[in-house]
């Protein structure tokens, strides 16, 4: 189908939400409850348990027995109880990552405690516009101590229709935020796979939305995910990649195929990672990622590096470039805040 399709249906068993673009899956939101207790995007009270000296860091109490970890322990003793936002799924035997800077998402906004000040998407170019948002944002705040980010969803909706979305919203960080006092409790649950695609693919407004039963099969979700869960990756022209996780991190291969030219090896470097990031997110993968690119001169990686840059530009995942290393690999890392394919796969086959 060509547009932009919203498909809602199950995967692995639990519900899950996809995002088609001219046929092709671009983006996947599946259930991660069956890896996770606490989940992306879940508000709890936790308690600080024990300073990792010398790492900066803290592990905490979080509820259902699980333990926490937060990276930055500024200000925070032994013992105090934190309000925390779990940022990620756990790897396996480690704790959970979380993160004290609370976001509440809404469809036109985002409600940031602690964080003052109402800023504008920058996709939202026309100043009129962008006045008029920030005005309704300080007037729906009122004097409270925390931020708004207008999306650019905003732009095409009335006043009304924000205020109804973000009024509920503002109440709710309010509330969470004065439970600071108690033992480990989770406050807020992250959104359900269909309620995060209306929260995130409304802009632009899909052209159609599939559900039911069936509607992966149908609309070719299922056979998109069948490739995904293969470690191979085919390119154009014969050229082709593997993409395998370990413990330590992801090891990606790019291979010309038959053709072995210097141009070939431009040419199917370039077609990775130009799908790198679409891979990535849709296989749920972060942390250190080394990518051995096929052989190709110095004076190519110039290219590489603006194609690279290019591709990774309009992420929401925090993405770091970091480089060439000494043996012709290039590093990256990328925030692990998706939930693995593979595990989900693994864990529904049970």
């Amino acid at each position: 189908m060509k547009g932009r399709q919203v498909v809602l249906g199950q995967l692995f068993g639990a519900e899950a939400a996809a995002l088609m673009e001219d046929g092709r899956l671009v983006d996947l939101i599946p259930d991660p409850t069956q890896l996770a207790a606490l989940t992306p995007g879940t508000i709890c009270r936790g308690v600080t348990d024990r300073l990792m000296k010398g790492q900066g860091g803290v592990f905490l109490r979080l509820p259902d027995g699980q333990r926490g970890y937060l990276r930055d322990r500024s200000g925070i003793r032994e013992g105090a109880s934190i309000l925390v936002q779990v940022s990620g799924i756990a790897e396996e035997g480690k704790a959970v990552p979380v993160t004290p800077r609370l976001i509440f998402r809404g469809r036109y906004a985002l409600v940031t405690p602690a964080a003052p000040g109402v800023n504008v998407s920058r996709r939202i170019r026309r100043t009129e516009r962008r006045e008029a948002l920030e005005a309704l944002g300080l007037s729906l705040l009122q004097d409270r101590d925390h931020g708004l980010i207008l999306r650019s969803a905003a732009e095409g909706a009335n006043e009304d229709e924000i205020a109804a979305d973000l009024a509920p919203l503002i109440d709710m960080a309010d509330k969470i935020c004065a439970e600071t006092q108690g033992d480990p409790e989770v406050l807020l649950n992250a959104p359900a796979p269909w309620e995060a695609a209306w929260l995130d693919w409304a802009d632009p407004a899909p052209d159609a939305v599939e559900q039911g039963e069936d509607s992966f099969d149908r609309c070719g979700v299922s056979e998109a995910i069948d490739a995904l869960l293969s470690d191979r990756v085919d390119l154009s022209g014969g050229a082709f990649g593997f993409v395998e996780q370990t413990r330590a991190l992801v090891a990606i291969d790019v291979n010309t195929g038959t053709d072995t030219s210097p141009a070939a090896a431009l040419k199917a470097n370039i077609a990775m990672v130009r799908d790198l990031p679409r891979q990535l997110r849709l296989r749920g993968l972060g942390g250190q990622i080394v990518v051995d690119f096929a052989p190709m001169s110095r004076r190519d990686r110039a290219v590489l590096d603006q194609s690279l840059r290019a591709a990774f530009k309009g992420e929401a995942s925090e993405t770091n470039l970091v480089g060439w290393t000494t043996m012709g690999l290039y590093e990256i890392n990328r925030k692990r805040d998706r939930v693995p394919l593979a595990r989900l796969a693994a864990q529904g086959a049970r």
